[in-house]
């Protein structure tokens, strides 16, 4: 067969899915390229992970065309995103276990994993509860997407949540790798073990989220920021904004984390229908030279 694969998101970074799809069929000896618009295909797969990715037009030189991805089932409704369950497709099971073929992103050097899957918290912002379930549960082990790469991108929604992180953790310092937790570890339920490993490991980048407001986790970053080998540069905090939250309480959660060393990063919820002084902000905050010269919010230009 002659397979085309689409990154509809770009290819700011590697597609997971895409990966297991291209090990899968070379392994059964079909021709695997990206979709380029010439030449004919058995089958293009397209794949989209973010909602906002403008959609690339039909490929009309394709037998067959398969969509899946997280961005495929997102819809908007009176200004909410809504998670469309029933326009979800996993991978088959015999292209899920396959290891990723890393070949067709040769501008990146390290791996990505998914080792759990799921989170417990519900968030009415986010998919995940809908897309993998409310428990965050083991999937894959780490030697599933790593083969020796320097740098591993861990893309798990919540291992912290996990009930076999003790393992997973295990997993990941025993690789020597360096360790990006890119989608953010739960403060609310690190415990002392948690910081262990995590000082255990060679970390090269940690991720958080505040994105509740009204619930003040000033003492559970503290307590991270104590204990963690790193006195500065401790990590990125994911805080939402335009979802349920003043000003002021933008600012306290930014002013906050600056304060105990983390890097705050402004998430806006529905940024084109957002108004112009939480974008504003966002600009102020993630434009890191402006940030560090201007430190109140209100002397900023």
């Amino acid at each position: 067969m002659n397979i085309g694969l689409i990154d509809v998101d770009g290819h700011n970074f590697p597609n997971l899915a895409l990966m297991k799809i291209s090990a899968y069929h070379k392994a059964q000896g079909d021709n695997v390229e990206w979709w380029w618009g010439f030449g004919h295909y058995d089958r293009v797969y397209m794949s989209k992970v973010f909602s906002f990715s403008p959609d690339v037009p039909d490929p009309i030189n394709a037998t067959e065309v398969i969509r899946g991805g997280t961005g495929y089932c997102i819809s908007l409704e009176d200004g909410v995103e809504v998670f469309d369950k029933s326009q979800n497709q996993n991978l088959p099971m015999e292209i899920e276990k396959c290891f990723p073929d890393y070949s067709i992103y040769p501008q990146y050097d390290f791996a990505v994993a998914m080792t759990s899957r799921g989170c417990p918290r519900g968030c009415s912002f986010c998919h995940v509860g809908a897309k993998e379930g409310r428990c965050a549960v083991k999937v894959a082990d780490v030697s599933d997407f790593w083969n020796g790469q320097k740098r591993i991108e861990v893309l798990d929604p919540n291992i912290t949540a996990c009930r076999e992180k003790r393992d997973l953790f295990r997993q990941y310092r025993e690789t020597g790798a360096q360790i990006v937790f890119n989608q953010g570890l739960d403060i609310r339920l690190i415990n002392d073990e948690d910081i262990a490993d995590i000082n255990a490991m060679r970390i090269k980048d940690l991720h958080f989220a505040w994105d509740n407001p009204k619930e003040d986790l000033t003492d559970k970053f503290k307590y991270f920021a104590s204990n963690f080998r790193r006195k500065t540069n401790i990590g990125m905090v994911y805080v939402l904004t335009n979802f349920n939250s003043t000003m002021e309480e933008n600012l306290y959660r930014i002013y906050t984390l600056r304060d105990l060393g983390y890097d705050p990063y402004v998430m806006v919820y529905d940024k084109p229908n957002a108004p112009q002084d939480v974008r504003r902000l966002q600009r102020w905050c993630n434009s890191k030279f402006i940030f560090k010269k201007v430190r109140d919010f209100k002397d900023y230009k």
